[in-house]
């Protein structure tokens, strides 16, 4: 467990820094986190692909779109950070996926109510069942939006 907390405390403090170079368009310490091949999962309207363009440098990236999380958090592999643009109201989740200390996967979503869950073996009986809830986005600013869940 202390290993895993080490684990995690590790990938937050470097999705932490990830953003901070994102912020100040440092490549070279963006280059050192990512892996060369980044897989990238998107979900949301196509002109919401921000973060692609600024990671590739794809036109036509908006450098008035900023990245900056209002909450991060770590699940083992997984680091989620939660932000908001109040310019254009939208909300967004990236899930950011680690191997071996090196960030490989981001998942990314916008306008999205995003849960993460817990599975457990349906061998193993407990008082919560078989679905644990461990994180609800919070800034969908009570609009309908569709919902989607990451099962650990």
């Amino acid at each position: 467990m202390e290993r895993e907390d080490s684990e995690e405390a590790k990938n937050k403090t470097t999705v932490t820094a990830l953003y901070l170079a994102l912020t100040s368009k440092d490549v070279d310490v963006v280059h050192l986190l990512l892996a060369p091949y980044l897989e990238w999962w998107f979900h949301g309207p196509p002109t919401h692909q921000h973060l692609n363009r600024l990671l590739t440098g794809a036109p036509p990236y908006d450098s008035s779109f900023k990245f900056v999380p209002l909450s991060i958090i770590a699940f083992g592999s997984m680091v989620l950070a939660e932000g908001y643009d109040e310019v254009r109201s939208v909300s967004w989740v990236h899930a950011w996926i680690f191997t071996d200390g090196i960030i490989t996967q981001v998942r990314e979503y916008y306008n999205t109510s995003v849960t993460v869950t817990r599975l457990s073996s349906p061998h193993i009986r407990s008082q919560l069942g078989n679905c644990q809830c461990l994180w609800q986005s919070k800034l969908s600013d009570n609009k309908s939006v569709p919902g989607l869940v990451l099962a650990l």
